[in-house]
């Protein structure tokens, strides 16, 4: 048996493996982690000698073709083994926790290194906290998936991992251990914290030991100068989250672009990565080329001495070249991107407030500072991860008034005008709605009548006594009971908390439940056919732990109950539908690129026949080469199976051969 079976055979005999075997796997990963950003950082090294090899040799034209072969090679590592790797990666692991437990597989890891050290090495414009991100992501579900911990502890490892990642390529231990808690978890949450910190502080040790413990910015010091600064800063604020807002828009429009051209993936990432290098037609000097950080750092230092055109040359083209790169399907993160705008726009207010008032703005350097952090605020809505990262990169300590306030009118600004952030639109665009480590908009997909408990209902009738009702509990599980009329109608509910505060009043043993029960008027009820995420939102907040369910034609009418377990039961059958409709569009979109076959999209209105009827029952009306992938519904999707019924409203997506396009079209719309 080898050592690592040993290992593992050790583990699962453990009854509880409790905070020690944590922790020491957070301390592994960590490390393990900060190995993966030294390799990841010395291949960069090895592919930009190659871009400007081929840049020396054959001038901007070799480099720009360098570029586009990279893209090219990049798609195909993508399209072949990991298509998790396209893109910037934060929002496939928030994904993985949202959805599937934490669960990333193992390879994810070696395909994010290969494809995203070519295509920024190459000259993509991108950054490498992205794939070191989702590389610490993978390691840590994969050591949690191989000593078969629970969902919750892999979860936890996932978490380790995004923060060794930061912690490792900025060398920011306590940004990175914020960044998982704020973004990749979504809650900062104690029983995490200390794990999530000694993970960053391990990979941080790694790191130094090889690469140094100097800071990403070697700038000076720059106090606040000025209390009249603080408009400016303000200002700069309000103009940063303006940016971000631009730049989330603006780079999912372009990946949209790409997506619905019908090329295969590595046509796609070899134009992108060629659109790049053209960038070089407006900035030659390759500024926008690669993370950037370097000239980020050297502006700084220097107070920002360049030009407002220059300036504004740099922001235009760092937000092009991003938007050709990552839009197009390469990898790379978001992260240094947004960062060197933010220090650009900065450098660019301070710039403008020194030529106006001298005496006020001294340094326009320290703007760039402040800039970064609330560009990335406003892009992320993580404002206590861009103050620390700023502060980490840069040990510049003094600039924490402005910082703050520039920083948290970015993100509650941004937060404003467009409520996902540059992760969670991704999720969104998935139908994922994100929050707090979880998909919110999951149950939305199930309804009531599908998971409510319809038999063996207790009861009770409206005119039992107190004491006898008090007996019933007694020998009851449950702590609350429907009530009903005469006529076998719903008049209300009756719960434990009621009669002991009827006992505790002291009033009569005879008195009926009409007396102190909960009726109707003030009863909390939800209707058969709602989602079950109404029904929860209800329950929540009153802390209620059932729902009568009654009919909409009949409101009085019982027809079951959904209980806590009950809600339980519809998120296991809601991710397990969403899983069924990922695979499904995954398939459909492998099949989008082949010949012959396209995507069409149908609204029933009221006068269509299939509205009211069942999948099932038109089916035999239906082009025999044709799914229907989903139907959105109200905001929500759902997933047709052979019992949904169409509804007025409805948007179908479906998928069939082109020829078949009109007769699917007939089907749903003539009788």
């Amino acid at each position: 048996m080898h050592w690592w079976h040993r290992i593992q055979t050790f583990v699962e005999k453990q009854q509880n493996p409790g905070q020690l075997v944590l922790i020491g796997s957070a301390m592994v990963i960590g490390a393990v982690t900060g190995v993966a950003a030294i390799l990841f950082i010395w291949l960069l090294a090895q592919i930009n000698k190659l871009a400007l090899l081929a840049e020396s040799t054959f001038g901007v034209i070799g480099l720009v073709g360098l570029m586009a072969l990279a893209g090219l090679i990049v798609g195909f590592i993508i399209d072949r083994w990991a298509r998790e790797a396209k893109g910037h990666g934060v929002p496939e692991v928030m994904e993985a926790i949202a959805l599937r437990g934490g669960r990333i597989r193992a390879r994810v890891a070696a395909m994010k290194v290969l494809a995203s050290s070519i295509t920024i090495g190459a000259g993509g414009s991108a950054g490498r906290e992205g794939p070191i991100v989702q590389v610490g992501s993978a390691l840590g579900s994969t050591l949690g998936q191989w000593l078969h911990f629970s969902d919750e502890r892999i979860r936890m490892l996932v978490a380790c991992g995004a923060a060794a990642g930061i912690a490792a390529t900025f060398n920011a231990p306590i940004a990175g251990a914020l960044f998982a808690l704020e973004v990749i978890l979504g809650r900062l949450t104690v029983s995490y914290f200390g794990a999530i910190v000694l993970s960053a502080v391990s990979a941080s040790v790694v790191s130094q030991s090889l690469l140094g413990d100097k800071h990403a910015f070697q700038v000076p010091t720059y106090p606040l100068n000025h209390l009249g600064e603080i408009p400016i800063y303000a200002l700069l604020g309000v103009l940063a989250a303006l940016w971000a807002v631009l730049f989330i828009r603006l780079l999912y429009g372009a990946e949209d672009v790409f997506d619905r051209w019908s090329v295969p993936l590595p046509v796609k990432t070899a134009v992108g990565m060629a659109l790049t290098g053209l960038t070089l037609l407006i900035l030659p000097g390759k500024q926008v080329l690669g993370p950037g950080l370097e000239l980020i750092g050297e502006s700084i230092a220097e107070d920002f001495n360049l030009t407002l055109a220059m300036m504004g040359l740099l922001l235009v083209g760092k937000l092009l070249a991003t938007m050709f790169t990552l839009g197009a399907g390469n990898s790379g993160g978001v992260f240094a991107p947004s960062l060197f705008m933010g220090a650009v726009l900065g450098g660019m207010v301070g710039t403008v407030g020194h030529s106006l008032w001298p005496e006020v703005v001294a340094n326009p350097g320290a703007y760039a500072i402040v800039g970064m952090a609330a560009v990335f605020a406003g892009a992320a809505r993580a404002p206590i991860t861009a103050i620390l990262i700023v502060f980490e990169m840069s040990g510049d300590y003094k600039l924490i008034l402005p910082l703050m306030l520039a920083t948290v009118l970015s993100t509650l600004l941004a937060e404003h005008l467009f409520s996902d952030s540059i992760y969670t639109l991704k999720l969104k665009m998935k139908n994922i709605n994100w929050g707090r480590g979880w998909d919110q908009d999951v149950l939305h997909g199930v309804l009531v009548h599908e998971v409510m408990t319809k038999h063996n209902i207790e009861t009770v009738p409206v005119n039992m006594p107190l004491a006898r009702l008090k007996e019933r509990f007694n020998h009851s599980n449950s702590h609350g009971l429907s009530v009903l009329d005469e006529q076998g109608k719903l008049w209300g509910v009756v719960t434990i908390t009621d009669v002991e505060r009827a006992w505790s009043d002291e009033i009569a043993k005879d008195t009926p439940i009409s007396e102190f029960g909960t009726t109707w008027p003030y009863l909390k009820i939800v209707f058969a056919d709602e989602s079950i995420g109404n029904a929860l939102a209800r329950m929540s907040t009153r802390g209620l732990g059932r729902l009568p369910v009654v009919s909409r034609e009949d409101p009085y009418e019982l027809l079951g109950l959904i209980r806590r377990q009950d809600i339980i039961r519809a998120y296991d059958l809601a991710l397990t539908r969403r899983n069924e409709i990922q695979a499904r569009n995954q398939r459909m979109q492998d099949l989008k690129e082949q010949d012959n076959t396209k995507f069409v999209e149908i609204y029933l209105n009221e006068s269509d026949p299939v509205v009211g009827q069942s999948v099932q029952s038109v089916a035999d009306r239906l082009p025999h080469d044709c799914v229907l992938i989903s139907i959105e519904r109200n905001g929500h999707v759902i997933i047709p199976h052979g019992d949904t019924l169409f509804a007025s409203g409805d948007h179908i997506t479906a998928f069939t051969r082109v020829q078949d396009a009109a007769s699917l079209f007939g089907s749903l719309h003539q009788s």
